[in-house]
């Protein structure tokens, strides 16, 4: 079996050397990239439940009323 003495960071998936002992400080940047990567399958089905939902009698209502408070406070 292939050993790789770079793994991935838990937390930023950035490759780490392991031969290196020297401590890794991830990127808030990166974090948030890595993290939206793992839920990419979320994000997309939260996109199509919420297009779903406006296409509902409720979200009908809510973007008719939603525009109706952007009229009266012009």
């Amino acid at each position: 079996m292939f050993v790789s003495r770079f793994m991935p960071c838990d937390h930023c998936g950035e490759s780490l050397d392991c031969a290196v002992p020297a401590p890794h400080e991830c990127s808030p940047d990166r974090v948030a990239d890595f993290r939206m990567f793992a839920l990419r399958e979320e994000v997309d089905q939260l996109k199509q439940r919420f297009e779903a939902y406006l296409h509902s009698a409720h979200g009908r209502f809510e973007v008719w009323l939603a525009a109706r408070h952007v009229r009266r406070s012009r």
